[in-house]
């Protein structure tokens, strides 16, 4: 884990050595371990490493066969097999980001067809650049094309930090963000840098991105034809499997737990796989409606055997640390659990490098609520896809046209799925995985210099779900049924079939008692009055004094707005607490 960076240029000539310097700087809470350069003519390549695997010999760059040259971001989870592939190679190295070097080798272009793991990679051979990032789009990967050639980082903050690509919002997207929480596909908020998209691999020439082809995250097959009993044979071995992979480490790791289905069949995993008890860390919210949520994952944890770490979020700490917390959303996202998160990695990181985190099953197992809704008619109440932003109904944006669906509606466009379900799992993998539950977990974790690890996010487990018939992902109108049952038989006290226990964080609530204070200061913000009509801004805090949770997330959505832009486009100092953020002068 770490913050790659490097530069491929048009004509040839040495990367500028400053330009790789500031983003190497810009990253260096992603990689406080070290880092390394390799420089040549029309090449270079930097990381800022996090020493997790291999802590003696896998600093990098890494060199491999007839000259290539690789950083990598991630971890490459069966490194272990994919040596026995490669028997009598001597190599340089314990690690397991040396391996693509040696699939590229063998394969060429595709050379991360192979490879199990969260990853953004960049890599030199000869005359032949590549960038490449993982199929579900674990880790980061950005790209800007220059009037000197192609730049590439971890972060777009690293990016601009250059000084070779202007610092302009793009209104379209704020919009998107505004309505959505994130923005989508492969433009960012900041012209001219564009993502990596998920699985993506794009060759590089002459610092101009040519081929590109992607490696799926989804499978291609076939609805699977299982009796239950054999359903739950194949997740049990998928689950833990997956689970072993990913606590490869030679670091200690622990777990972020919130009770859920997701992070308790980790932990029920974890239980049966280690020797000591895991380390969970569980969020609380005292003084709120939310306050009682964690004392049901602490129970939980205890049954299971597990050292469970309690981290009040308070709304000090909310008011506090949210300028500190949109500073490390530079790609943002505007989903409320940055804030639990940017606190629960806050805690882990003064113990520990690692820890396995529950993002993915709501997506492979058929878990929201919006799948059931696309499986009902539209006279029963069913509904597309995020068909309402969330400010819709109040009258705020100059923009108030249907624009900003364009690109989630592109991202509906994926190949043929066997159902609907099976169709709008797939839309939400390509952009709202990636895009916002991802993001937010790789910044919210790399702010504080840790590795977060999705074992739901793996191939062996996303071939077993996404195939699953309906009944099997949703059952007497609750989702994910296969995942509870085989959680009812591997860990009963978690109750997996009683009404869920969502993970809310109430900042309306914490919004309400300041948003008489709060109106005219959102309001006249340079970023929000861009896009909003400041006086409309302003009623809709004014007219919020709590109850109403829908247009207290609106609020919440101009608040983080006004802060990220005041920070990542005007470039006001997130030291402060918000208030002192917003008045800045």
């Amino acid at each position: 884990m770490c913050g790659i960076a490097g530069m491929m240029t048009a004509n040839g000539a040495l990367p500028p050595a400053a330009a790789i310097a500031a983003m190497l700087d810009a990253m260096a809470h992603r990689g406080p371990d070290g880092h390394g350069r390799y420089e040549a003519p029309g090449i270079a390549l930097a990381q800022a490493r996090l020493a997790i695997i291999d802590l003696a010999t896998g600093d990098q760059p890494l060199f491999g066969p007839s000259g290539s040259v690789l950083v990598a971001n991630g971890e490459i989870y069966n490194y272990v097999e994919l040596r026995k592939d490669f028997a009598g190679v001597n190599f340089a190295t314990q690690g397991d980001c040396e391996l693509p070097l040696y699939t590229y080798a063998r394969d060429g272009a595709r050379f991360a067809h192979d490879l199990r793991g969260m990853y953004g990679i960049g890599l030199h051979a000869g005359d032949a650049n590549y960038l490449v990032r993982d199929p579900f789009g674990i880790k980061p990967l950005y790209y800007a094309e220059t009037a000197q050639g192609l730049v590439f980082a971890s972060e777009p903050q690293a990016i601009l930090k250059t000084g070779l690509v202007e610092r302009r919002i793009r209104d379209e997207a704020a919009n998107e963000l505004l309505q959505l929480q994130f923005t989508t596909g492969r433009a960012t908020i900041f012209a001219g840098i564009t993502r990596v998209l998920p699985g993506e691999t794009i060759a590089v020439a002459n610092g101009v991105p040519g081929a590109r082809h992607v490696e799926p995250a989804l499978p291609d097959g076939p609805l699977l034809d299982l009796s239950e009993d054999e359903a739950l044979a194949r997740l049990n071995a998928a689950l833990m499997n997956s689970v072993m992979v990913h606590q490869r480490s030679d670091v200690p790791y622990g777990l972020f737990y919130s009770g859920g289905i997701d992070s308790t069949a980790i932990l029920a995993c974890m239980a049966k796989l280690n020797d000591r008890p895991v380390r969970c860390f569980t969020a609380r919210f005292p003084e709120t409606s939310k306050s009682g949520e964690a004392g049901h994952a602490l129970a939980l944890a205890k049954a299971a055997g597990a050292d469970a770490r309690e981290v009040t979020v308070t709304a000090e700490k909310f008011w506090t640390r949210l300028p500190a917390i949109a500073r490390a959303m530079d790609d943002p996202a505007s989903d409320y659990a940055i804030v639990p998160t940017y606190m629960l990695a806050e805690e882990a990181g003064r113990e520990m490098k690692v820890v396995l985190c529950g993002e993915g099953g709501d997506e492979l197992f058929g878990g929201y609520g919006r799948y059931r809704s696309v499986l009902r008619p539209a006279w029963l109440g069913g509904r597309k896809l995020r068909s309402r932003g969330f400010l819709d109904g109040y009258d705020v944006l100059r923009d108030a046209s249907a624009a900003w669906r364009r690109g989630i509606a592109a991202a509906g466009h994926q190949p043929a799925a066997h159902d609907r379900l099976q169709a709008a799992q797939a839309q939400d993998c390509a952009d709202w995985l990636p895009h916002d539950l991802l993001l937010k977990l790789d910044r919210c974790l790399m702010a504080h210099s840790l590795e977060g690890r999705t074992p739901m996010l793996d191939p062996v487990v996303a071939d077993l779900a996404y195939r699953l018939p309906v009944k099997f992902k949703i059952r007497r109108g609750l989702g994910k049924y296969l995942l509870r049952k085989w959680l009812e038989r591997t860990m009963p006290a978690a109750r997996p079939f009683a009404p869920k226990r969502g993970f809310t964080v109430p900042v309306d609530e914490w919004i309400a008692a300041r948003a008489e204070k709060l109106a005219p200061l959102v309001a006249r913000q340079e970023g929000v009055a861009a896009v909003c009509y400041p006086e409309a801004v302003e009623r809709l805090f004014r007219s919020y004094s709590g109850g109403d949770r829908r247009r207290g997330i609106a609020c919440w959505q101009l608040l983080f707005y006004a802060l990220w832009h005041r920070i990542h486009a005007e470039g006001v100092d997130a030291s402060g607490d918000v208030f002192a953020c917003l008045e800045a002068a």
